[in-house]
């Protein structure tokens, strides 16, 4: 008879996430992950075949988390150039909120498992592939709009720009994790979003 409970699997995913956003994958063990969540090492085991198999359900479930965000950020009622600007609020505001939460700046998720395990599983770095696609979806519509609304010439490639502005805010993302300090993000992420965007306040 199985011991798991129907919440172990997102008690475990739910851990993970923790750690690893606030520490790295490297420093996080499968005992840590069960330790926090309160799960016996052979549950862990019945959910996730290894680690890495874990390590994938967290970067799916931290994006999936932000999705609402990004639809209600990025509807197609407001106004494109607006979306932008609230997204540059919501990033600064989330990093704050993780920051008080967990007495440092976290960054990215995806981001930090990606830049520390995609050269050694293709597995993370598909999946990081997969969540950049899917959130440079929202920058694409946005560009259009940008575009229908003759605020960008009908010429843009909005593929190009919109994979700049996602360089960019891992960027911004990774500089304010190294300095442990938010002060850039808040003074400069709106601020190079809209010279990316070719736009001025």
């Amino acid at each position: 008879m199985s011991t798991t409970t129907p919440d172990t699997k997102t008690k475990l995913i739910d851990a993970a996430l923790d750690l690893i956003w606030k520490g790295s994958y490297g420093s996080v063990s499968v005992d840590d992950i069960c330790r926090a969540a309160d799960v016996r090492k052979g549950s862990f085991y019945h959910y996730f075949p290894s680690k890495v198999d874990l390590a994938l359900a967290v970067m799916e479930e931290s994006h999936r988390l932000m999705e609402p965000e990004f639809d209600v950020i990025f509807s197609p009622r407001i106004p494109a150039l607006q979306r932008f600007e609230r997204f540059a609020d919501f990033v600064y505001r989330s990093q704050s909120e993780a920051a008080a939460k967990y007495h440092q700046v976290c960054g990215c998720p995806c981001t930090s498992l990606g830049s520390e395990m995609a050269g050694q599983e293709a597995c993370i770095r598909d999946k990081y592939e997969e969540i950049t696609r899917r959130k440079e979806r929202y920058y694409q519509n946005a560009l259009r709009d940008m575009i229908a609304e003759g605020l960008l010439p009908p010429q843009t490639d909005v593929n190009a720009v919109a994979e700049e502005i996602n360089t960019y805010i891992i960027g911004q993302l990774v500089i304010a994790r190294i300095q442990n300090n938010l002060e850039h993000l808040k003074r400069d992420l709106k601020i190079g979003l809209l010279k990316i965007l070719g736009v001025e306040r």
